[in-house]
């Protein structure tokens, strides 16, 4: 018998084991790190079910879209892709002052499409500072609030985009919001804060770069082999890592009150930051270019713009690299992935700007690759 009971036993704790295993093994979607955006301003992009099967095949499972479209919805159902959707701009105001229209939009673009796997709705895209900015967070609440009634919070958190230039200070510790963006950041962390959802920031070291003649292409590439800025005893190697941190540092400095603090810092400390749009131009040069990016995070007496051609070879260093690394987490915090969207799936014709902006993309629209990118 009592080896009848040590057989069960080593039965029992083997089972247990393998559960354990099985629980922790993150898989699909949720466990991937990158993903990309799919724009379409584009006249010549392929249809959507022939782009489902394009980023299966490269082993993407994570979108963010700009807007609802049906028929891109409708492919992207039953994939086992992850959906990051965004309310567009253009709708915040009515979202805003009018519960029942954010009800509605989530029922006409959430729940209408139950086979999609919704990971997060953005409300509003790079609104603040700006003369929308007072309209996103009561969006973001009226929002927030129709998912909630609908039974879907536990799966889909609601946040907002906000580009780098909503911070200033160097080195990264020093981040804190702009005067121009506090009063309406610092709501909004608190709100994120109080309904466990990240903060959504485009990373740009490619417009840092061009704007700024003392950033060296090789920090910008995550090429260098030295520590460029020392912060204390953090190192930073790579512009994006030092331009993430800076709004660490800023949501740090945020008071929630009624939250208990945790090793001294207050709950927003713990708010994670998703990056929604990071990625490197092939084609078109770029001489001061005009972006709402804050070139600031490196010591300078008198930074000047640069003229740079973009190359396909930096491009796929960039994103390659980009790719590789995330998952390593920052300076701040090392080992915790910063789950990114790399900008753009498609080079994108109808995009307005300088040539620059229709060559963001990984592939042609034929899809045929850019240049060769591996994902995890």
């Amino acid at each position: 018998m009592a080896g009848l009971r040590g057989d069960l036993y080593f039965t029992m704790l083997v089972a247990i084991l393998l559960l354990g295993l099985l629980s922790a093994a993150p898989n699909g979607a949720e466990a991937q790190a990158v993903g990309v955006c799919y724009g379409l301003n584009g006249n010549n992009l392929p249809p959507p079910s022939a782009v489902v099967g394009l980023l299966r095949s490269k082993n993407i499972r994570k979108v963010r879209l700009f807007e609802p479209n049906r028929d891109v919805l409708q492919a992207i159902g039953n994939s086992g892709i992850e959906v990051n959707l965004a309310v567009p701009n253009s709708e915040l105001q009515n979202i805003a002052n009018n519960p029942s229209a954010a009800g509605s939009w989530v029922a006409t673009n959430i729940q209408a499409h139950p086979a999609v796997t919704f990971g997060s709705i953005t409300v509003g895209n790079e609104l603040i500072p700006g003369p929308q900015a007072q309209l996103v967070l009561p969006a973001m609440q009226n929002i927030y609030n129709s998912i909630q009634g609908a039974g879907l919070g536990g799966r889909i958190k609601v946040s907002t985009v906000v580009s780098t230039a909503v911070t200033t200070g160097f080195p990264p510790s020093a981040g804190v919001f702009t005067p121009q963006a506090m009063p309406f950041m610092v709501p909004i962390v608190q709100f994120l804060a109080r309904t466990g959802a990240p903060l959504m920031v485009t990373v740009y070291p490619y417009f840092a770069y061009v704007q700024n003649d003392v950033i060296s292409l090789d920090y910008a590439l995550f090429r260098a082999n030295y520590d460029v800025v020392t912060d204390g005893s953090l190192r930073y190697r790579n512009l994006f890592d030092a331009l993430v941190d800076t709004v660490y540092s800023a949501i740090e400095k945020v008071d929630v009150p009624g939250l208990q603090k945790v090793d001294g810092l207050d709950s927003a400390a713990r708010i994670p930051i998703k990056v929604t749009e990071s990625g490197w131009p092939s084609r078109g040069r770029s001489s001061g270019y005009s972006a709402a990016v804050d070139a600031a995070r490196i010591p300078s007496a008198a930074a000047d713009a640069k003229v740079y051609d973009a190359t396909v070879s930096d491009a796929s260093t960039y994103n390659q690299n980009l790719v590789n690394h995330v998952a390593q987490g920052t300076p701040k915090r090392p080992g915790t992935p910063v789950d990114t969207y790399v900008f753009a799936l498609f080079n994108e014709n109808l995009k307005p700007g300088a040539e620059i902006e229709q060559n963001f993309g990984l592939f042609y629209p034929n899809m045929q690759p850019v240049y060769n990118i591996n994902f995890p």
